[in-house]
């Protein structure tokens, strides 16, 4: 009986130690996925320079890897759960790499926007990086818990990384002599070193048993919405509210799911199983996903405008760009802080309950800008509560879909989290964008008026609220591991 126990206890300190490597290897990938993130915003008005282009024309290259990554993640997902989810995060990897070794050699604007857009490829890393710890943790019986800490360090190296390469890029741009080749063949190098890491330290997931095919027509009519939907949003913010085209063209890509539907619900293998989709302790969590979008991707670049906004418009903060970067900064530290205590309150209370509060803290650092935005350290004080539950959210979010989806299909799961953030956050770039310009500054001419940023952050504020409310209704004990059982 002793040996027996001995030989259970041995077998589960390897499992640890072997999970425990793997979710370092991995930690380096997103450390480099938050150096892509991070790097090329402070270069931007020098990327513009060197291709000879103006600077509004730097939204083409960020709405196209938008559109990219939206059509590619769930593919790439579903053929990790198919294949293993180390081969295609290799394959993610490579084509990033090429991807932005092509950046570096851009010295127009159409190289540099395929080039841009490609890159977006990396966007899988971390829904196959989930897939691959929670495929792991399976075999030891702590795959939902194991995953929430482990997708915590991986928020935690993410932000990281985003912070090193904001701070990084401006650094090498001088020591470069302000060569923007150069400068573009950092993360190059860095993404080539990944692939590397991901070849020799990644261990390979076990794809469930039996065949499985790749729902093309399903796939196609998933691409054809959702490219619809994201152009039409991102046509939205260019061309303004009044285009009617860019109307039909959301409209056309809502529609699109009319017949995505029905053929999904047809098939055996579909490429999303909708019957999943639509259980209780899914459902709230791809919307969630969503709705926290909004704020997440949508939301930081009107706070860092007002930020800068001259006082003395009666609003606004005033700040020098180092100053903005420290506040900015100071969100992501706070995100870290989030993405840590998720597990640890996990543990305490359980998943559901704290993702409710996550997404509660969401909406009460944005629903707190309305009264108070007038002082620095009001400012502050918002966007560090806000991070806090974004930064929780951020690798929660993912590890709940995963805990929710059925074997096989756990890659897919938490790919559709990244999805409908994605489309939260272009929505949310169209629209901040129009309503940024309603009403009229008093002062500073390019200055976004008050009441813009009143709705920007209602908006974020109420599509936070309205996600903790749909978090209600997951049942109450859904995303944790099972009791084991009593011998």
């Amino acid at each position: 009986m002793t040996s027996e126990k001995t030989s259970t206890r041995s077998r589960a300190n390897v499992a640890i130690g072997t999970t425990a490597a793997l979710i370092g290897w991995l930690a380096l990938v997103e450390l480099t996925s938050g150096v892509l993130q991070g790097y090329y915003v402070p270069l931007i008005s020098d990327i513009v320079r060197h291709l000879g282009i103006h600077d509004a024309d730097y939204n083409w290259f960020e709405a196209a890897q938008l559109l990219v990554s939206a059509l590619v993640v769930p593919v790439l997902a579903k053929l990790g759960d198919m294949f293993g989810h180390k081969r295609i995060l290799l394959v993610a990897t490579a084509l990033t790499a090429l991807a932005t070794w092509a950046l570096a050699f851009s010295g127009d604007f159409v190289s540099y926007l395929l080039a841009f857009a490609l890159q977006g490829f990396y966007v899988v890393w971390l829904p196959l990086e989930v897939a691959l710890i929670f495929d792991r943790g399976r075999r030891t019986g702590t795959a939902a818990a194991g995953t929430r800490r482990a997708a915590g360090l991986l928020v935690v190296a993410l932000e990281a990384g985003a912070i090193l390469g904001a701070v990084g890029a401006g650094l090498l741009f001088g020591a470069l002599g302000g060569n923007v080749a150069l400068t573009l063949m950092v993360p190059a190098v860095a993404v080539t070193l990944v692939f590397f890491a991901i070849l020799f330290g990644v261990p390979e997931s076990e794809p469930a048993p039996g065949q499985r095919t790749l729902d093309g027509v399903g796939f196609t009519l998933l691409a054809l919405g959702l490219l619809l939907i994201t152009s039409g949003l991102t046509f939205l913010r260019l061309n303004g509210v009044g285009t009617w085209w860019v109307w039909a063209l959301i409209v056309l890509g809502i529609l699109a799911f009319i017949p995505f539907g029905r053929w999904e619900l047809r098939q055996a293998d579909p490429a999303v199983d909708l019957r999943v989709l639509r259980q209780p302790a899914m459902w709230p969590v791809q919307l969630t996903a969503g709705l926290i979008g909004i704020s997440l991707l949508g939301a930081q670049a009107p706070l860092s405008t007002y930020a800068g906004t001259d006082p003395a418009n009666g609003y606004g903060l005033g700040l020098s760009a180092g100053q903005r970067s420290i506040l900015i900064g100071a969100y992501l530290i706070s995100m870290i802080v989030g993405a840590l205590l998720f597990p640890l309150i996990s543990s305490w209370l359980s998943p559901r309950v704290t993702l409710i509060g996550a997404a509660f803290l969401v909406a009460a650092g944005y629903l707190l800008f309305l009264p108070f935005h007038l002082q620095t350290w009001q400012v502050f004080v918002n966007m560090a509560i806000a991070g806090l539950g974004s930064g929780a959210l951020v690798g929660a979010l993912p590890a709940a879909a995963a805990a929710a989806a059925p074997r096989g299909q756990t890659g897919v799961a938490t790919a559709l989290t990244n999805t409908t953030k994605t489309i939260g956050g272009s929505f949310a770039s169209a629209v901040f964008g129009v309503v940024l310009l309603t009403g009229a500054a008093t002062v500073t001419a390019t200055a976004a008026s008050l009441f813009g940023y009143m709705l920007v952050w209602t908006i974020c504020g109420l599509g936070a609220l309205v996600a903790a409310v749909l978090l209600f209704f997951v049942p109450r004990l859904a995303f944790a591991d099972p009791e084991p059982a009593l011998e």
